[in-house]
């Protein structure tokens, strides 16, 4: 290891390290006089070294920017290359793997179906046209082996005219604006529905609990059989099943009886077996209007 000049190694002075020594002369009063030349030289190469500074800080600064452009235009185009036209995405139209993420979305559902009692439930909703022809449109009717032909229909306004002892009350008490019959028929058996027609679900069902009620108080509430067209006259005078329910704006009933005048008893299984069987068509029938209208309303 070699040392300077006898007396310890000479200091060298930098401008840059803030405590370093600064240059002085020997001279004046005390021989301490700062030597004015070496300290104007020091800070002009200050000066000079913080513009160096500045200036390669900005072609730093530039040439980050320029960097970010030519990824953004590496990533439209999916190319190792700037592009003048960046919109020229690959001809699969995919994303190149590495170069981004596919995008995520929200997971969604498809809206729920529309509820076909929705549309039977109300006047105002329940627009499709109604008759007994499309309500009851079957001449025969099928019901698992069971085969029913219809016999006479009706349709009336006034639904009291279509009634038989407290029904009469109930129909008109609640609001019925119509009552269309229809009658099939199956191995002596007949049996009647009458489909009253309501302005609303609540008048339909008071009208149905009603019933119920007054049967079970042991009076009577049922529509009127309807005979003709290859159907005799039933349930004058002999004792015969009626029944009431309600889906919507609609209340139906059924008598059910034998054409031959015999009284319906707990043993007359085929008179139970046609009142379920024309029930449940009567139901499906109504709930098959609600379905239509629903699915028009869906394809709007």
């Amino acid at each position: 290891m070699s040392f300077g000049q006898q007396g310890g190694p000479q200091s060298q002075w930098d401008p840059w390290k803030p405590h370093s020594q600064q240059p002085w002369t020997s001279g004046g009063d005390d021989g301490q006089t700062p030597d004015w030349a070496a300290l104007a030289e020091a800070s002009e190469t200050r000066n000079k070294r913080r513009r160096l500074l500045f200036i390669g800080g900005g072609a730093v600064a530039t040439l980050a920017i320029g960097t970010a452009v030519a990824m953004a235009v590496v990533s439209a185009n999916g190319k190792n290359e700037a592009s003048g036209n960046p919109s020229n995405l690959p001809a699969s139209g995919s994303i190149p793997s590495g170069s981004a993420s596919a995008p995520s979305f929200a997971p969604t559902s498809a809206p729920p179906p529309l509820d076909p009692k929705e549309f039977i439930a109300s006047k105002a909703k329940d627009k499709a046209p109604l008759s007994v022809q499309n309500l009851f449109p079957l001449a025969q009717l099928t019901m698992e082996s069971n085969v029913y032909k219809r016999g006479a229909t009706a349709d009336t306004k006034d639904c009291a005219s279509a009634a038989q002892d407290t029904l009469p009350k109930i129909l008109t008490g609640n609001g019925c604006t119509r009552l269309l019959r229809a009658t099939y028929s199956r191995d002596g058996v007949a049996v009647t529905v009458g489909v009253a027609v309501f302005d609303t679900e609540a008048q339909a069902a008071k009208a149905r609990t009603q019933s119920n009620a007054a049967a079970k108080a042991h009076q009577k509430a049922f529509v009127t059989a309807l005979p003709g067209n290859g159907v005799k006259a039933f349930c004058n005078a002999a004792t015969c099943l009626t029944t009431a329910n309600s889906y919507g704006r609609y209340a139906y009933f059924a008598t059910v009886g034998f054409t031959n005048g015999k009284d319906v008893t707990n043993q007359s299984t085929s008179v139970f077996k046609t009142g379920n069987d024309l029930q449940l068509y009567t139901f499906r029938q109504i709930h098959a209007r609600g379905e239509a209208q629903a699915s028009a309303a869906a394809n709007q």
